[in-house]
């Protein structure tokens, strides 16, 4: 007789946390998944913000180059050229980038761009800003000052 109550209490100890497993997994699915978007929105961010960044640089690098030689035209090749980076880097990731030409001093020019970023998240809105200036290659023949 006191075996079978030794069992029967036993039985009734193990079968209390038969339950368990389920609700924890019921719990923290949705924090896993969270954390798992997260950090898919993570990636998405900052490799725009470097595509971003190297469209800028790519434009103020041709800005640079042709401001000299063509005082009005380095605007459209700039641009150009930053379009070309966005195209061919992350088409997907910066989405309507807007493309600013910058000349804040007489020798100086460059790029800055405001780029959304696709969200995983519903209803939140990710942008990403990027600038590169510089000063005006300026080619002078030998000789001259």
């Amino acid at each position: 007789m006191r075996r079978w109550i030794r069992r029967r209490r036993e039985e009734i100890l193990f079968r209390g946390d038969s339950g368990m497993t389920a609700i924890e997994f019921v719990l923290l699915t949705p924090v896993l998944f969270f954390m798992i978007f997260a950090t898919v929105q993570f990636a998405l961010y900052f490799f725009a913000d470097h595509v971003a960044q190297a469209a800028a640089q790519a434009g103020a690098r041709k800005a640079r180059a042709t401001a000299d030689a063509e005082p009005g035209g380095w605007r459209g090749e700039a641009r150009t050229v930053v379009n070309s980076y966005i195209d061919q880097l992350g088409p997907a990731l910066v989405l309507s980038p807007n493309v600013t030409m910058l000349q804040p001093e007489q020798n100086t020019v460059g790029v800055e761009i405001t780029a959304k970023v696709p969200s995983v998240f519903p209803g939140l809105d990710f942008t990403v800003h990027a600038q590169s200036a510089g000063p005006v290659e300026r080619f002078v023949p030998e000789g001259e000052n």
